[in-house]
């Protein structure tokens, strides 16, 4: 499914502004306000080592992409961070990056989605400060969309297929999960599922 996008080209669907209640809305807007640095800590070796093990691995995936060390790892380090605090599985946030933009932080789609997870700009006036332009800084858009899908995931208990299709815009219609599912298993370490 993936080879069938054009290169370059963002795939945000037209993702619905809907109507949130206010303490969805003070949630949300408090789970993207904390700033915490997207440094882990990890109280066994075991963690670190395993956390070191997927750096390496995915760094040397993301190479092609991002050839830049520097950037790459600090991509990856903010990727991991912010999908591990929204409870989301590293591997789903990467798969989603690069279907959503191609792994371009100023990808902008036909219907205005910005950046690596394609964020929508009313989640900015939504949920954030109103910024539009913040949604280009790497782990503001990574932080959106993290708490985004985990909002859409609990939304839809659970169900990630529809999840991923009301991100897109496209709920109930297979080929955006699909894309997604199909570039996850590409990021997964040897041995996961």
């Amino acid at each position: 499914m993936l080879s069938l996008l054009p290169v370059g080209r963002a795939w945000a669907g037209a993702q619905v502004e809907e109507p949130l209640a206010d303490s969805v809305r003070s949630a949300l807007s408090a789970a993207i306000r904390n700033g915490a640095p997207p440094r882990p800590r990890f109280e066994k070796i075991d963690d670190r080592l395993a956390y070191l093990r997927w750096l390496g691995t995915m760094s040397d995936r993301l190479r092609p992409r991002k050839t830049e060390a520097q950037t790459r790892i600090e991509f990856l380090e903010t990727l991991w961070y912010e999908a591990t605090r929204a409870g989301l599985e590293p591997s789903l946030v990467l798969g989603l990056v690069e279907v959503e933009s191609g792994f371009r932080k100023y990808a902008i789609s036909v219907v205005g989605a910005r950046g690596y997870m394609q964020v929508m700009p009313f989640w900015a006036r939504l949920i954030g400060d109103g910024q539009e332009s913040r949604l280009f800084h790497m782990q503001t858009n990574l932080r959106f969309g993290c708490v985004i899908m985990r909002h859409y995931l609990d939304r839809e208990k659970g169900d990630l297929f529809m999840a991923l299709g009301r991100y897109n815009g496209s709920r109930g219609r297979p080929e955006y999960p699909n894309a997604v599912l199909g570039a996850r298993r590409k990021w997964l370490m040897p041995g996961e599922r």
